[in-house]
């Protein structure tokens, strides 16, 4: 099954790896995709840091098409709001919803994404 990394694990493997290190795999396997909201959170820290190479790489991995579904976003912000969690961005649930609608699951060392999995709206890796 294809994994979405989030950049979460993209900042962690590229400043030290300490926690990212299943990705590594990942990545032998050919398992790993990325949408466009997760490089750009990505490419501009890049950029100015002249990283050219690794934007290069990252460019070759599998872009998941995004398809925003604004009824379901909605309704995931709605279930976050009754649940009591109210930090989770638009961004973070469109991250969601692009690894559920492509049957992916999503790799993130962020703590809402656990909430997330939880509550039944992405599956984590």
């Amino acid at each position: 099954m294809q994994v979405l990394v989030d950049s979460s694990v993209w900042i962690d493997y590229f400043r030290s790896g300490d926690q990212s290190k299943p990705l590594d795999d990942l990545i032998d396997e050919n398992l790993i995709v990325i949408n466009d909201i997760i490089l750009a959170e990505l490419i501009p820290f890049l950029k100015i840091k002249n990283q050219t190479k690794i934007i290069r790489l990252l460019g070759v991995i599998k872009k998941l098409p995004l398809e925003i579904e604004w009824e379901e976003i909605i309704r995931f912000q709605v279930d976050c709001l009754q649940a009591g969690i109210n930090g989770v961005g638009i961004p973070d649930l469109l991250i969601a919803q692009n690894a559920k609608q492509n049957q992916c699951h999503l790799y993130s060392l962020d703590k809402h994404f656990r909430v997330l999995n939880q509550m039944g709206i992405v599956h984590l890796f």
